[in-house]
């Protein structure tokens, strides 16, 4: 089981399901939504997460894919703690450093690394990781 929520704590959630895939991606969103280079992702059951404090708010967008994906963050704080959308089926893909444990962060390492031909020069590929042009449903993957 994860546990985890946004940085003020007003919004906390758990997943009982295990990790699907453990992911890097690269995108423009994910840089923007993690205030950094790439965000570190694991996937999820979306019947397996629950909300066990507060209600996030959604915001809903067009991705690069052509897809709809809605990030569920802190009204509060701005912390996106869950993204959705159809790339991902019914799957929901938490947010890596808002989980509790902090040894969840040593254990996502990622299998495959999502837009890697957006990553910046200065970040390595992961090793062994996969290496995807775009979502791996999309025609450039």
């Amino acid at each position: 089981m994860s546990e985890g929520g946004c940085y003020c704590g007003n919004v906390r959630y758990k997943s009982t399901g295990e990790a699907q895939a453990k992911a890097l991606c690269h995108c423009k969103d994910c840089r923007k939504i993690s205030g950094s280079t790439y965000s570190t992702n694991i996937i999820v059951p979306g019947d397996s997460l629950t909300w066990t404090k507060g209600k996030p708010k959604e915001h809903t967008v067009t991705a690069d894919s052509g897809n709809p994906i809605t990030s569920f963050f802190c009204g509060d704080c701005g912390s996106t703690m869950v993204r959705g959308g159809p790339s991902f089926g019914e799957n929901k893909i938490i947010k890596v450093g808002t989980l509790d444990e902090p040894s969840a962060h040593e254990d996502a390492k990622p299998a495959v690394e999502l837009y890697a031909k957006d990553r910046v020069s200065w970040v390595s590929s992961v090793g062994g990781a996969g290496q995807k042009v775009a979502m791996p449903n999309s025609a450039d993957a």
